[in-house]
């Protein structure tokens, strides 16, 4: 059962977590992460080596011709935005490679950076951020790979998340957000993580928090929302928000705009 007491169904065939990505948090979860295990885990792969030579050498990084090998992309960028990417490949690939999954990919990147952006900006948990930004719409994907002739046109013709989660459950019994935490918790991401994706739908709606530890990952899922869709919204949004994260709307929007700044001037350079 939900926060609202709604029945959903959650019987669906999640794609496993891949082994590179279950060594890659083995290591993430120790005390001292040794940064030359992570870089040669991932240079290992060579999927996961390429998406990271690709995304550093991007505008978005600001790091372009800069960075030749994935020790170099740990040393300049850190462990967090290095697994990340590699979180991202990772997911991506259990999935179909199809034109209607393009832009919920596209978004995942943008949002998971911004997200633990924000959160090191603020001192907060970056990694739980960076990946609930990541697996946000992955319940998207679930669903399609699960029935693509039914899910492809209702992606299509949905007005907007809310609307298309009403269509999901018609058709399924739960919505995307639904599957989505599940998907995060078979994937081993931290509750936070899970709790911000499971609840997105109705923050972004309502701009009411659930009552559930560690909030703040869903204000900042709602502040890259606001980003991405309505930016001229972003501070009435962030005041609205901090108090019910106990967070200090000074020091939030403070972060919050120091983060965009920087994003949109290496957007702006691109």
């Amino acid at each position: 059962m939900t926060q609202d007491n709604r029945p959903v169904n959650l019987d669906f065939d999640l794609p496993a977590q891949p082994q590179s990505l279950v060594k890659l948090a083995a290591l993430l979860r120790e005390d001292d992460i040794n940064l030359n295990a992570v870089g040669a885990l991932i240079e290992a792969d060579m999927s996961f080596a390429a998406a990271v030579m690709k995304a550093v050498n991007s505008p978005l990084y600001g790091l372009k011709g800069r960075v030749q090998s994935v020790q170099q992309a740990v040393t300049y960028l850190g462990v967090r935005e290095i697994s990340a990417i590699a979180y991202e490949t990772g997911l991506q690939a259990a999935f179909p490679q199809v034109p209607q999954l393009v832009a919920v990919w596209e978004r995942a990147s943008i949002r998971g950076l911004l997200m633990g952006r924000l959160a090191q900006a603020l001192s907060m948990e970056a990694w739980s951020a960076h990946t609930a930004g990541l697996f946000e719409e992955c319940g998207k994907a679930v669903l399609y790979r699960h029935s693509p002739e039914i899910y492809a046109p209702m992606l299509a013709s949905a007005r907007d998340d809310a609307h298309l989660v009403e269509l999901e459950r018609t058709a399924f019994g739960c919505g995307h957000d639904d599957v989505g935490a599940n998907l995060c918790e078979a994937w081993g991401l931290t509750p936070a993580a899970v709790a911000s994706v499971r609840h997105h739908i109705n923050i972004h709606t309502t701009m009411r928090l659930p009552r559930v530890s560690h909030r703040y990952i869903c204000v900042l899922s709602a502040l890259a929302h606001t980003i991405v869709n309505d930016p001229a919204q972003l501070d009435d949004v962030a005041m609205k928000l901090a108090p019910q994260a106990m967070l200090d709307q000074t020091s939030l929007l403070r972060g919050l705009h120091r983060v965009k700044d920087k994003i949109d001037e290496a957007l702006g350079n691109a």
